[in-house]
């Protein structure tokens, strides 16, 4: 019930969607002046190498050679069939889950940490900073630039930075730094828009450092598509023409988009987001210009938001907690090619529980949230009568959010 290939099947160039995509994307404008950024004023964050990958519309972009010889260390990842879940749950459906918690940090980001690690190597950067809401980015970015000799500065969201020591403990092990955010507040509890404002006013400050973003942009979806073009042959190997729907959890959007954007193009395939219902972005949120922190120092981009200056309760799916999502998924609800849905944290850790035993492995809090919505989707299913292929995003494992199960076990966990 687990299929895997070997490490020569890694795919060799990146899906772009943005060709493909129902509606042209809405260009990003400057925080200033509110006219469309140029590339010219992206420079002194992010290497050219990215933001020709953010702007670019070719449906296909090589993987420079030494990215692939690193994701190769773990990849491909493995596609596993939840044979015990569909038995618990007396469905006709199969459910198939993308195993990403098998990388070196545990969860989806490396794929892109390397990468963004790689250009700015390329370019001579000594320095990145970035942001962090339950610690798997940070993680991922201080192990990626362990690998090319960068310095990395976390800024983390004070709530997990308080919640999830382990993954400060990570990030301090791969030899990043890491600070709780926001900096100036220090009873605030923080929220990935006050620690995007802390890391891009860091990078920007300094000329040997620039910016790192692990979800949301253009280029970040881009790096994770290796997921879904991986799923698409190993189902193949596993007897089945395609998914009936794809399901991932949201919070900027880099996970759910990497497993689904390369089954954009087929009508026939469901596409479904899952988010928290304390940061409803896509099912609460309005489209609109918004900027991408709290302090209004980025470049607005069109997307869903609750409004910059929110700040979601500080519940253990620390990585969902952001106001907006990544313009290329908004697009794709907007144009009702994806559909959303919201849960409360305790419906969450339901199903977080009943997957654990039954399966076994202890999920991420985030990656509880698409496993919800899989078993909503195989329980309407049974009562429907109907066999469906399910597939899912397993981003990453809980193993270092334990506190957030000892919570919910001991009858702590509130509903947001």
């Amino acid at each position: 019930m687990r299929w895997t290939m070997p490490s020569d099947r890694v795919p060799e160039a990146w899906y772009n969607v943005v060709p493909d995509l129902p509606e042209p994307l809405q260009p990003p404008l400057h925080p200033g002046t509110r006219e469309p950024v140029t590339p010219d004023l992206l420079t002194p964050l992010f290497p050219m190498a990215l933001i020709g990958q953010e702007v670019s519309q070719e449906n296909y972009i090589d993987i420079p050679g030494e990215v692939l010889d690193i994701l190769r260390l773990w990849r491909p990842t493995p596609l596993v069939r939840a044979r015990r879940l569909e038995q618990a749950l007396q469905t006709p459906a199969r459910i198939y889950y993308k195993d990403e918690s098998v990388s070196p940090a545990g969860s989806h980001k490396p794929n892109t940490a390397v990468p963004q690690a790689f250009y700015n190597h390329a370019e001579g950067v000594r320095r990145l900073t970035t942001e962090t809401g339950a610690g798997q980015w940070g993680s991922a970015l201080a192990y990626a630039c362990s690998l090319f000799g960068i310095e990395c500065k976390v800024y983390m969201v004070r709530a997990s930075y308080l919640q999830k020591p382990y993954r400060r403990v990570m990030i301090e092990t791969w030899g990043g730094e890491v600070v709780a955010s926001p900096v100036d507040e220090p009873e605030h509890p923080g929220s990935l828009g006050t620690a995007i404002t802390d890391a891009v006013r860091d990078a920007g400050a300094r000329e040997d450092s620039h910016y790192s973003l692990g979800s949301v942009l253009n280029h970040v979806l881009l790096h994770q598509t290796v997921i879904g073009q991986e799923a698409k042959e190993q189902l193949q190997m596993a007897g089945e023409e395609r998914p009936d729907i794809v399901i991932g959890c949201c919070g900027g959007g880099s996970n759910l988009g990497g497993l689904s954007l390369p089954f954009v193009t087929d009508s026939r395939v469901e596409l479904l987001a899952a988010e928290p219902s304390s940061c409803p972005t896509l099912t609460g949120g309005k489209f609109d210009y918004d900027f991408g922190d709290s302090a209004g120092v980025t470049p607005l981009l069109a997307m869903y938001t609750l409004g910059h200056e929110f700040v979601p309760p500080a519940i253990h799916a620390g990585g969902l907690r952001y106001h907006g999502d990544a313009p290329i998924i908004c697009d794709l609800v907007k144009a009702g090619r994806m559909r959303a849905v919201a849960y409360p944290q305790t419906k969450v850790f339901d199903a977080a529980v009943q997957f654990a035993r039954t399966q076994g492995p202890i999920p991420a809090p985030e990656t509880a949230h698409a496993i919800r919505a899989a078993i909503d989707e195989a329980v309407r299913c049974r009562e429907e009568g109907r066999e469906r292929v399910i597939l899912f995003g397993y981003s990453g494992h809980g193993l270092l959010d334990l506190q957030a199960y000892d919570d919910y076990l001991a009858g702590r966990l509130g509903e947001e």
